[in-house]
């Protein structure tokens, strides 16, 4: 139950220093060791994920979920995206020692060992598929083992290191959360959380591209040929721009399929609007130039994270607003 795009928390957590001080002898402090530890779990990443899975809790119950069930969901989805964030440090911790953004994750600082952290993401599977089990439904729990097998096989092991498609298929790990929180509600599936899960699997490489167009340098360092590494910046744009388009389209399909109210589809068209402007924005700053300050990716990357924010923020009220 991870992977949106990259991650949300690339920006910021990821290239900061997830220890609280040092002792006097240059020994990591408990302190250090514990916030190592959470930040193994890529605490925002974990935020943004669960962002899409309680709003669609609340559009499945139309209205209010159950306040125990809600909580079962979210801790066994934070366990489950924070043990597949775990094996990813572990098996990226080579690269992550090498690129500016990561080298200050625990393992290349070496506060957490590889052996502690496999424990450490195993305990957390376990615990996950636990609570989701017996405090939600077996559905809810399956997929959320599927959604760790794939991240962590499927894009951390498969692709990520070969093919420029690594976030496209990969990101399919990030959409699971719209699948869980609807299964969690009904105990099964249905056309409504697969095209939410839709509008995740093409939101995911505008945002992941345009954080790797920031730090191109950086994957082109690693041998990780995400597609800005591999073209120029005008086809990044382009490509960004395409799937943007398509992926206002699907949630507005949104509407017709689950007979959403009319809240919804208007707050979709307007934040839709806005994200592609914005995406056409950056694209028209690649043209002949490489300039990063020029083309700001960086100001398209938030701009996803807010969209999608509330896109789903929108999918929560939409049943509270229709009588």
């Amino acid at each position: 139950m991870t992977h949106v795009g990259q991650s949300a928390s690339a920006a910021g957590q990821q290239g900061a220093d997830p220890a609280g001080g040092a002792a006097p002898d240059g020994r990591a402090t408990w302190r250090d060791v514990v916030a190592a530890y959470v930040g193994l779990t890529k605490p925002r990443v974990i935020e943004l994920l669960l962002l899409t899975t309680v709003p669609v809790m609340f559009y499945a119950a139309r209205g209010v979920p159950e306040l125990g069930l809600v909580v079962w969901t979210v801790l066994g989805g934070t366990f489950s995206a924070g043990s597949a964030s775990v094996f990813n440090c572990v098996y990226d911790r080579d690269i992550d020692e090498q690129m500016r953004r990561t080298r200050r994750r625990a393992l290349p600082r070496h506060i957490v060992t590889p052996r502690s952290a496999l424990v450490f993401g195993t305990v957390l599977g376990v615990l996950s598929t636990v609570i989701l089990y017996l405090g939600v439904n077996a559905l809810s729990a399956l997929l959320s083992v599927t959604a760790i097998a794939f991240y962590v096989f499927g894009y951390t092991m498969l692709l990520k290191r070969r093919t420029t498609q690594n976030i496209v298929w990969g990101g399919i790990a990030g959409c699971f959360p719209t699948l869980i929180g609807w299964t969690a509600v009904t105990g099964s599936l249905s056309w409504t959380p697969v095209v939410l899960f839709m509008v995740v699997f093409f939101w995911t490489p505008p945002h992941t591209w345009a954080l790797a167009l920031r730090y191109r340098e950086d994957y082109a360092h690693v041998d990780v040929p995400m597609l800005p590494v591999v073209k120029p910046a005008r086809e990044v744009g382009r490509q960004i721009v395409l799937y943007s388009w398509v992926m206002v389209a699907t949630s507005l399909l949104l509407w017709p399929v689950a007979g959403t109210g009319p809240f919804y589809p208007a707050a979709a068209a307007v934040l839709g609007a806005v994200f592609l402007l914005e995406a056409h924005r950056m694209w028209g700053r690649t043209r002949g130039t490489e300039d990063l300050s020029v083309i700001q990716p960086m100001r398209l990357f938030h701009s996803s994270n807010l969209y999608l924010s509330l896109l789903f923020v929108a999918v929560a009220l939409d049943p509270l607003l229709s009588f």
